[in-house]
């Protein structure tokens, strides 16, 4: 099925989006990641989640040894983040991205990783894309399994 150039020039925007929306009711989702993934596969995918999910329960836990070995110091004042949010507790990763009011601007969760190792840890800001921030944000959005996406939410 194809819209004709003209026929979309005539539409105004509502209707170009409900005729989007028709369109792919009709014609399905998308045909991406169809094949059942292998148990080996599975099991591949299950050992690295956790393995990042181990590195960052340590650096959220404040495991110096770890800290060093990633090359990051999450705090100079002898706190962790865990003191403040025990088992990733109160994170709500899954309502990132959002409004944040500590930082007055729309933030991810990596953004306000960081805002918590700067400011009350008073720590050293790490790479949005190391190795230290996927395995807190792992460890974080593990911790929260079962929980509702509701991005934007406060």
């Amino acid at each position: 099925m194809t819209i004709s150039a003209t026929v979309l020039g005539t539409l105004c925007r509502p209707s170009f989006i409900v005729a989007i929306a028709a369109v792919a009711v009709f014609v399905g989702p998308t045909s991406a990641h169809k094949a059942p993934h292998t148990p080996e596969q599975l099991k591949l995918y299950e050992e690295v989640l956790m393995e990042e999910v181990r590195k960052g329960d340590l650096l959220f836990h404040g495991d110096a040894a770890t800290a060093k070995q990633m090359n990051v110091v999450l705090s100079n004042t002898g706190m962790a983040c865990a003191m403040c949010h025990p088992m990733a507790s109160d994170t709500h990763p899954q309502s990132y991205p959002k409004f944040q009011v500590e930082t007055s601007k729309f933030a991810t969760l990596r953004d306000m990783i960081n805002w918590c190792i700067e400011k009350p840890n008073q720590g050293e800001k790490i790479e949005i894309d190391s190795e230290a921030m996927k395995a807190l944000e792992a460890y974080i959005t593990w911790s929260n399994s079962g929980s509702v996406l509701v991005p934007g939410k406060h």
